[in-house]
């Protein structure tokens, strides 16, 4: 919930269409990583680790890994940058 401020800060505000695409791409992501790490969660507790690796198609898998890998680090750098910026503040 906004506080107060914030919903002062907030008014008159207007968004132009790169904004509201960024929001909107912002949001679809929030809910696709939610969805990502709950199917992730649910094969950890469903299967054993070995039959995962036994099952799984290996190319497949060593991408999906180079995927997480290359999303996990552009997250770990935002979340430098966000640091870095409220530190500046």
């Amino acid at each position: 919930m906004m506080s107060a401020r914030s919903k002062k800060d907030m008014e008159g505000l207007t968004l132009d269409i790169q904004e509201v695409r960024l929001i909107s791409d912002l949001r679809i992501m929030h809910s696709k990583v939610d969805e990502l790490h709950n199917i992730v969660e649910n094969l950890q507790h469903r299967h054993n680790e070995a039959d995962i690796v036994k099952y799984a198609d290996y190319e497949i898998l060593a991408e999906d890994i180079r995927k997480v890998d290359e999303i996990y680090l552009w997250f770990v750098k935002v979340k430098e940058e966000r640091e870095g910026s409220r530190l500046g503040d």
